[in-house]
């Protein structure tokens, strides 16, 4: 071996042909998307017209049933398995592991519409429902926000992270999207399936991440320029993704117990920080009140919303919100889920459900109602100009929040450090997953395979801001992930396969156990019940004290032996517990 295989080696570790393909397909599409932006944009926006139209229920149907069966698998039987050997303790403490859940999951995307969407719902109502800029329209605006960011959007992280932490920790597979197709395709995912479910992972999670790279840059862009003057234009933003790509390649190249652990509890600090002061300076009881009132429609009217179409009508907001959502979701999916399945070894599958679905659902429904009730409140209120702010600029809408509270500019300032931790964050979760899959799932990818990754999603994002914006982030991110879709389906059916025929086996090696122990234990009851018997046949004391007991003669008044018969022997006991062979002595 030469000096440049062994570099080559050193280099890029185990790759295969998952990884030259994803390489080469997404540098193909940020070279034509760079050379001809347009003609991507007019492209791209056919094929989602053509998705959101004939195919756009299956999102809907599709991120439901993902729903019902997370739950079901942490309320059913298959809530005590454990995401590894038995017994074996978590990797993390529970809090560290809830902070990198959610700091992966959710972060920018919180910081991003906590006041955006129900201001952009307060200025243009749900599929019309409402009068614009109305107390009915706020109140719709918060339900849907809190139907966004709840249980839908975190299930489809919770599918993904469950079926690869099940596969890789309690079967000793490799961590690969493709392994959880297994017990549906057997060796199969070994050859050219197994590479074309990981490439179109790594493809779905490229754009997925360029997405929330594109949105941060929108965010901190809209800070910088309003606190320190700086423009609000595509070329600042490519400027901060750039800076943000050199911070997160750091990140990067330490550990995943010190970097990214770290910068997810620094991200929880700054954000608890935050969101403690929205509720003490805020309108705290109207945040509260908010909280519990939206909470009550969201659950009375999930159903209804979560199937809620436009066949009659040109509407076109299912598309532009619940679809773009989960679209989005369904794209982090094989990042964050397998992000999440990495760090949840030891967990059992109810702790996990609670841990990925339910308290980042929670946490992410108490941010809306303190960010997003602020700004209702104070533009119902106090005619504050946040509706006037977010119909100008999007993100402008969470700075204009925070001005009209105590020290707001500081907090503006502790607002977009947030979101660059989070992007930082995410970026650097999506370089080591995305190194896994190209690395034929080792859980420690080398750090030029996470960099080269990181490189390829920095440029992602800005080509797709070069091409619409955010409406281009939106349009690629539902492209993306429809054929994501259709895998997940799948893995769903997959997964229950698998838990079904552990637990059947569990429940024959435990029947076997009691059948086992009940043999034993009637055996033993069997040897009891024959000592006794024999103890009670042969007491050992009186034949000590009195010796045998004298055999019966037979006396010459006894018949049943005639004078010449040959004499038969006794064969009864006797009551001393002998059989006497000298009875006609």
């Amino acid at each position: 071996m030469n000096k440049f295989q062994l570099l080559y080696g050193r280099l890029l570790g185990d790759v295969g042909t998952v990884f030259y393909l994803s390489v080469l397909i997404i540098a193909g599409f940020v070279t034509v998307a760079a050379l001809f932006p347009d003609d991507v944009e007019r492209v791209a926006n056919q094929v989602l017209d053509y998705t959101a139209n004939k195919m756009g229920w299956m999102y809907l149907l599709a991120t439901s049933g993902f729903v019902i069966f997370i739950l079901f698998l942490g309320l059913s039987k298959f809530g005590n398995i454990r995401l590894g050997p038995d017994e074996e303790p978590p990797e993390f403490s529970f809090k560290s592991w809830l902070a990198m859940i959610f700091s992966g999951g959710m972060g920018v995307g919180l910081v991003f519409w906590g006041v955006a969407e129900p201001m952009m719902h307060f200025n243009e109502p749900p599929l019309g429902l409402d009068e614009p800029r109305t107390a009915e329209a706020a109140q719709t605006g918060m339900r849907y926000a809190f139907f966004h960011w709840g249980l839908h959007q975190w299930a489809n992280f919770a599918l993904v992270g469950l079926a690869i932490a099940y596969i890789r920790f309690r079967h000793n597979a490799r961590g690969l999207i493709s392994e959880t197709f297994r017990p549906m395709l057997g060796n199969r995912v070994d050859g050219g399936w197994g590479v074309a479910i990981d490439t179109l992972a790594v493809v779905s999670t490229i754009f997925g991440v360029a997405t929330t790279l594109g949105l941060g840059a929108l965010q901190i862009n809209s800070g910088v320029a309003r606190f320190e003057g700086i423009e609000y234009g595509t070329s600042t933003q490519m400027m901060i993704i750039a800076g943000l790509g050199v911070l997160f390649t750091i990140s990067a190249m330490t550990p995943l117990k010190a970097g990214i652990r770290y910068l997810s509890n620094l991200n929880m600090i700054i954000a608890i920080g935050l969101f403690l002061y929205v509720i003490l300076f805020g309108p705290t009881a109207f945040i509260f009140q908010e909280f519990t009132q939206t909470m009550g429609e969201y659950l009375g009217n999930i159903v209804q919303m979560s199937l809620v179409t436009t066949p009659y009508s040109s509407e076109h907001w299912v598309e532009q919100w619940t679809m773009f959502y989960w679209a989005w979701g369904l794209s982090w999916a094989p990042f964050v889920g397998s992000f999440i399945a990495r760090i949840s070894r030891g967990r059992t599958i109810r702790e996990f459900v609670l841990g990925v679905m339910i308290v980042p659902v929670g946490l992410s429904m108490l941010w809306f109602a303190a960010f997003g009730g602020s700004a209702i409140h104070l533009e119902l209120y106090e005619a504050a100009g946040i509706a006037d702010a977010v119909a100008r600029e999007v993100p402008a809408g969470l700075y204009t929040t925070l001005e009209q509270m105590p020290w707001g500019t500081y907090a503006g300032l502790a607002a977009i450090a947030l979101v660059c931790v989070f992007v930082i964050t995410s970026a650097d979760s999506a370089t080591f997953v995305l190194g896994m899959f190209t690395s034929k799932g080792v859980l420690n990818p080398t750090r030029f395979v996470r960099v080269l990754w990181g490189l390829l999603q920095l440029s992602m994002a800005i080509v797709l801001l070069l091409s619409g914006g955010l409406e281009g982030l939106r349009t690629v991110s539902i492209i993306a992930a429809f054929p994501f879709m259709l895998l997940m389906v799948l893995m769903a059916f997959a997964l229950h396969r698998d838990l079904t025929q552990e637990f059947w086996q569990r429940e024959e090696k435990e029947r076997l156990i009691r059948q086992r122990v009940e043999n034993l234990l009637l055996r033993e009851s069997e040897r009891e019940a024959e000592r006794a018997a024999a103890e009670e046949v042969h007491p050992s004391a009186p034949d000590t004290v009195l010796g045998p007991e004298e055999p019966p003669r037979v006396g010459l008044g006894d018949h049943s032996e005639m004078p010449g018969d040959t004499p038969k022997p006794n064969t009864e006991p006797t009551p001393g517990g002998s059989r006497n062979s000298d009875s006609t002595r």
